[in-house]
C-alpha cells in the first residue's frame, strides 16, 4: 500500500534528504529565549550556552577561569546540542508541513456542472467549484475532477483516491450503497455521478485534514505533559546539587591546601550531562511522529492525546453495519420446501428479484447465478412486468409468461396467497422461524397459489476480522459488538466475529451510556463508526475512528478518520499508539541510564586534582580531565541526532505482556543505556588525543 509520502526506503521516509536543509536553518532559527522556554530542559542547556560563551569571551581578554580553547570547545558543543534538539522537532514538524503540502496539491479549483434538479438530464450551469454550496447538485462524468465533498445520489462510478488516500486502485462509489460519500479533488475514472454537495467552501474534509496535520506541532498530551514535569523535577535536583559543587570544591582546597577550584564551565558541563538532555531534546518530535506515523497508516488524527489515547485503550466498541459486516443483508443460501426442486426455487427467486434494484435483491440474483448457475432470461416486450417493493405490501416480484412469483415477509406472502386461495403450510414457518433463529432475515417465495421456499439473507462478517479481534484480544483489549438488531441475530454475528460481547437493539443513548459505563471504571474506550447514529457515542469515546466512506456527522464527531475505511485498521492505531508510548518511555529509561557514564568521566576530572583519590573512578582511563569531560559533552550532544530516527520510527511493538515488554525495554535501553556512552565517551576521548585536544 502506498500513502500520502511516497515510500523510498523506511529510513528515506523517517529523514527524507528533502527536509534536511530546511530543517537546519530551522534549527538555528529556533535558538531565541521565547523558543527555548518551551522546553524547561533545553532551556538550563539555552542559558549553560549563554553563560560559557561569555566566559569565552572573558577568557579571550586575559580574564578566563580556564584556557579559552577548552571554553569554546565545551561551548559549540553545547550550542550543537542545542540546534540538535532542535533539529528533531524540526524534521518531525517538517514532514507534517509536508504531508500538507502533498494534500493541498489535491486541492484544486475546477469549474463544475451545477444542475437544476437531481437528474442527470436537468439543466446544467458551468460554475466554479469554489462556488459551491452545501445542497448544490452537480452531474459529474468520466475524466471529471469531483468538485466537493458530498453524497452520490445518482449513478455509480469507478474513482481514483490516490490524491487523498495514496492508494492507486480505483473504488467504486454509487448512490444507495454503503459507499457512496466523495471527496473533492479525487478523479472520475468512469461512469458518472450525480453528487449532493456536503459542505460550504472551506469546510471540505480536505481543509481539515490540512489544518489537522499542520496544527500536529501544537498538540501536547497529558502524559508528555507529566513526563515534563518529572523532567523539570529532575533538572531541578541536579541543578541544585552543580551548584553546590562550587563552594565545596573551595572548601576542599582551603581544607587540603591543595588542588584548583573547579570551574564555571566544568559545572555547567557536568549540569548538562547529568540532567536528561537527551529525552529532553526528542520529546516533542516523538509526539510529533506519532501523528506523522498515523498520517502515514492513511489514519488523519486531530491531534496527539487522540494517538496517546490509542495506546492505552482498554475497550473497543464496533458498530457493527459497516464495520464488522458488510453494509447490507446479502443472500446466503435458498431452502425449497420438500415438494420443491432447487432448481425451481432458485429460478422463481431470480424472477422475483430481476426488478428489485436494492442490494438485497442483487444479492439473490448473484447468488442463483453463482450457485444454480442459472442467468436471467431474455426479456421479451410484453411478456414481462415487475412488481416493486412497496412499505405497504413489503413483497415484490414479477410476472413472466403468465406465472406470478412473489418475494417477500412472511406475513406479506401469506395476505397474497389468501386472496388467491392459498395457505402457507406448517414446514413454511418452521423453515422461517429455523432462518431466524440463526439471525438471519427469512424471506419467503411463492408461485401462483404455492410458496416454493426461504430464502435466507445474512449479515456477512467481513473476512479475517474475526483473526484481527484475536489480535486485539492478545493486546488486552476487550472487543464490543453495538448493533440495532434483536439480541439473537446479534449473538449469532458477535459469535461468527469472534468479539467478546456485544449491545442488542442500541439506540444513540444506549451506545452513549455504555461508553460513559465504563469511562466510570477508569478505563479508556475507543469506537469505530461510520453511521450519523454513531455520533454521539463517538463525540464520547477517548478514541473515535470513523470511516472516510461514513457521513459527514460521523466525521465531524471522531477524532480520527481512516482514509481506507478499513475497520481493521483500529489494530495499526493501538499499535501505533501503544509504540508512541513505548517510544518515550524507552527513550527516557536511556537517558536517564546513560548519566551513569558521564558521572563516571567528569566527576573524577573536576575533583581529581582536589581529591586525588578519585581518580579510581575514571573506570574508563580517559586521558586528561579536559579530555575527559570535553568527550562527555560531546557524546551528550551527538546522542541527540543519533536517536532521531528512533523517535521518528518508534519502538517496535509487539502484542506482549506489559511486565514482559517492560522487561525487554530495561534490558535493551536501561542497560544499554549505561553500557553505550561508556563506549561512546572512551572512542570521543582516543580521537581526541589522535588529534592533539586531549
Amino acid at each position: 500500500m502506498t500513502t500520502l509520502t511516497e515510500r523510498r526506503g523506511t529510513l528515506a521516509w523517517f529523514v527524507e534528504p528533502a527536509l534536511l536543509r530546511p530543517a537546519l536553518v530551522d534549527s538555528v532559527r529556533r535558538l531565541t529565549p521565547r523558543y527555548q522556554w518551551r522546553n524547561p530542559v533545553m532551556f538550563v542547556v539555552y542559558i549553560g550556552s549563554i553563560l560559557t560563551t561569555l566566559l569565552w569571551i572573558q577568557a579571550l581578554i586575559g580574564q578566563g577561569e580556564a584556557p579559552a580553547s577548552f571554553i569554546l570547545a565545551v561551548t559549540l558543543w553545547l550550542w550543537a546540542t542545542l540546534i540538535f534538539a532542535n533539529f528533531a522537532e524540526a524534521i518531525a514538524e517538517g514532514r507534517s508541513r509536508a504531508q500538507a503540502a502533498s494534500l493541498k496539491s489535491a486541492r484544486r479549483d475546477t469549474m463544475a456542472r451545477k444542475l437544476a434538479r437531481a437528474d442527470k438530464d436537468a439543466a446544467q450551469t458551468e460554475v466554479p467549484s469554489a462556488r459551491l454550496r452545501k445542497g448544490d447538485l452537480v452531474l459529474v462524468l468520466q475524466g471529471d475532477i469531483v468538485p466537493g465533498d458530498g453524497e452520490v445520489i445518482d449513478g455509480a462510478a469507478s474513482i481514483n483516491e490516490s490524491a487523498i488516500t495514496g492508494e492507486s486502485a480505483p473504488v467504486i462509489r454509487a448512490a444507495g450503497s454503503d459507499f457512496n460519500t466523495v471527496t473533492g479533488g479525487t478523479l472520475v475514472l468512469s461512469d458518472w455521478i450525480v453528487v449532493r454537495i456536503s459542505v460550504n467552501p472551506g469546510e471540505a474534509f480536505l481543509d481539515r485534514m490540512i489544518g489537522m496535520v499542520e496544527g500536529a506541532k501544537r498538540q501536547r498530551t497529558p502524559n508528555e505533559i507529566a513526563l515534563t514535569i518529572l523532567l523539570v523535577a529532575m533538572t531541578l535536583v541536579f541543578l541544585l546539587a552543580t551548584v553546590t559543587l562550587l563552594p565545596y570544591s573551595l572548601y576542599s582546597i582551603e581544607a587540603t591546601k591543595a588542588g584548583t577550584p573547579v570551574s564555571i564551565t566544568v559545572l555547567v558541563a557536568l549540569l548538562v550531562c547529568l540532567i536528561p538532555t537527551t529525552i529532553g531534546g526528542l520529546l516533542s518530535a516523538i509526539g510529533v511522529a506519532g501523528m506523522g506515523r498515523m498520517m502515514h497508516a492513511n489514519v488523519i488524527a486531530t491531534s496527539g492525546r487522540a494517538v496517546e489515547a490509542a495506546g492505552d485503550c482498554d475497550v473497543l466498541l464496533l458498530d457493527k453495519t459497516g464495520t464488522i459486516t458488510h453494509g447490507n443483508r446479502q443472500a446466503a443460501a435458498l431452502h425449497p420446501v420438500a415438494t420443491v426442486t432447487s432448481q425451481h426455487l432458485a429460478e422463481a427467486a431470480m424472477l422475483a428479484s430481476l426488478g428489485d434494484e436494492t442490494p438485497e435483491g442483487r444479492s439473490i440474483v448473484a447468488l442463483v447465478r453463482r450457485t444454480a448457475g442459472l442467468n436471467p432470461p431474455a426479456l421479451e416486450p410484453g411478456a414481462f412486468s415487475i412488481v416493486p417493493f412497496t412499505a405497504q405490501t413489503r413483497m415484490s416480484g414479477a410476472t413472466f409468461h403468465g406465472r406470478e412469483v412473489r418475494k417477500g415477509a412472511l406475513d406479506a406472502i401469506r395476505a397474497w396467497l389468501a386472496a388467491q386461495g392459498g395457505v402457507v403450510d406448517p414446514e413454511v414457518v418452521t423453515r422461517v422461524e429455523e432462518v431466524a433463529r440463526r439471525g438471519a432475515t427469512p424471506l419467503v417465495v411463492a408461485e401462483g397459489r404455492y410458496v416454493l421456499g426461504v430464502v435466507e439473507l445474512k449479515d456477512i462478517v467481513k473476512s479475517q476480522i474475526k483473526e484481527r479481534f484475536a489480535e486485539l484480544r492478545r493486546m488486552g483489549i476487550r472487543t464490543v459488538m453495538i448493533t440495532g438488531d434483536n439480541r439473537l441475530t446479534a449473538a449469532s454475528i458477535a459469535a461468527e466475529a469472534g468479539v467478546d460481547d456485544f449491545l442488542a437493539e442500541a439506540t444513540p443513548e444506549t451506545k452513549l451510556k455504555l461508553i460513559r459505563d465504563i469511562q466510570a471504571e477508569g478505563k479508556l474506550v475507543a469506537m469505530t463508526g461510520d453511521g450519523t447514529n454513531d455520533a454521539p457515542a463517538l463525540a464520547q469515546a477517548d478514541v473515535a475512528v470513523v470511516m472516510n466512506s461514513g457521513t459527514q456527522a460521523a466525521k465531524e464527531a471522531g477524532n480520527m478518520i481512516d482514509l481506507d475505511s478499513n475497520p481493521t485498521k483500529l489494530i495499526e492505531i493501538v499499535e501505533i499508539g501503544k509504540q508512541l508510548l513505548m517510544t518515550r518511555g524507552s527513550l527516557t529509561t536511556f537517558s536517564i541510564a546513560n548519566d551513569v557514564a558521564k558521572y563516571f568521566a567528569i566527576i573524577p576530572a573536576a575533583f581529581a586534582s582536589t581529591y586525588p583519590a578519585l581518580g579510581a573512578l575514571n573506570v574508563m582511563q580517559l586521558t586528561t580531565p579536559a579530555s575527559a569531560i570535553l568527550a562527555a559533552v560531546i557524546f551528550n550532544a551527538l546522542v541527540i541526532p543519533a536517536l532521531i530516527p528512533l523517535a521518528l520510527k518508534g519502538v517496535p511493538y509487539r502484542a506482549e505482556g506489559a511486565a514482559t515488554a517492560l522487561r525487554r525495554n530495561m534490558l535493551i535501553y536501561g542497560v544499554g543505556g549505561i553500557a553505550l556512552p561508556f563506549v561512546g565517551i572512551k572512542f570521543i576521548d582516543l580521537i581526541l588525543s589522535v588529534v592533539g585536544l586531549a
